[in-house]
Formats: structure tokens, C-alpha cells, sequence
């Protein structure tokens, strides 16, 4: 099992294939799905075993993220090509409510952005946000992303935001 970052605080590493279901339970709460897109539950299945394949092909992919304290669970995290452009890379996270508003989410965020520069020729990390997910917005801008002009998904629109490498 392969960790992605660890610190004081969190544990960003590789899903167990036997913790499938904290995967899927992450999903359950209302409020942790409120700015997500609708998935149904095969999906969420899908998503898991994606997540395992890609670890052997060595892809970028979805992560746990952990308490390094008392090895609680998090949340997870993603880092992936960037569907509208595959220059691109694109990151997100999804964190269970205890773990709200403690600065958390900024780490995770810090850490996707430096494993994607590190791991790839990428020029650009971006992340899209729902426009009323002002939580996530913020976090970006703490992160050191820049508000783009919001860009249209499926007929939503999305705030955008993008980091650059530095030379």
C-alpha cells in the first residue's frame, strides 16, 4: 500500500480493497453529497474498483485520507485528467462532516497540488467547485488557486479555479 503524503495530522494513502464499504458509506450523508453530482450506488462500486485498478497501473487516481492521530477515516481525495482539458490535471476531495472547517481540506488540497506537479508534465491543476460550494472555494483560493470564469458542465455552471507550476 502506497502512501501519497503524510503529516502530523493526515494520512493520504492507497484504499484497502477491504474497505470498500467506508468508501461507499462516505456517500451516504446528505450534506457530504450536497455539491456532488448525483451517483447511484453501482456507481460508487464502479468507482471503487477503478480506483484499485488504477493503483496497479500506476495512474493517478482516488485516495484515502486518514487521522494520523487515532487513524480514523477522513475522507478521500482525487487527482485525474481534467475531462475539458487533458493538458490539465484535476483535483477534489470529499470529507466526512466531523472533519469540517479544521483546515484539513486545505491540506489535502496542498498535497494533491505538489503529488501532481511531482508525478506529471503538467503545467496546470485545476478544480471545479458547485457555485454555491462556497466552503470549497475558499479553500482553493487559501490553497493558492485563482478564480477563473465559471465554466459550464452539463448544463450547470461551476466556479473554476487553477494553479500553475512554478518554473
Amino acid at each position: 500500500m502506497s502512501t501519497l503524503y503524510q503529516s502530523p495530522r493526515i494520512t493520504i494513502r492507497e484504499f484497502l480493497p477491504q474497505e470498500q464499504q467506508t468508501f461507499i458509506d462516505l456517500f451516504k450523508d446528505n450534506q457530504v453529497t450536497q455539491y456532488l453530482p448525483v451517483v447511484s450506488p453501482e456507481r460508487y462500486l464502479e468507482m471503487f474498483n477503478e480506483l484499485l485498478e488504477n493503483y496497479e497501473k500506476k495512474n493517478l487516481s482516488r485516495w484515502a485520507i486518514f487521522d494520523t492521530t487515532n487513524s480514523n477515516f477522513i475522507g478521500m481525495c482525487v487527482a485525474r485528467i481534467f475531462v475539458h482539458n487533458t493538458n490539465q490535471i484535476e483535483i477534489g476531495y470529499v470529507l466526512s462532516k466531523p472533519y469540517w472547517g479544521k483546515g484539513i481540506a486545505t491540506e489535502v488540497c496542498k498535497a494533491l497540488t505538489q503529488y501532481s506537479f511531482a508525478n506529471t508534465n503538467t503545467k496546470e491543476v485545476v478544480a471545479i467547485t458547485d457555485i454555491n460550494n462556497t466552503g470549497s472555494q475558499n479553500v482553493l483560493q487559501k490553497s493558492g488557486f485563482e478564480r477563473l470564469d465559471n465554466l459550464i458542465r452539463d448544463q450547470d455552471e461551476m466556479a473554476y479555479f487553477k494553479i500553475e507550476r512554478q518554473s
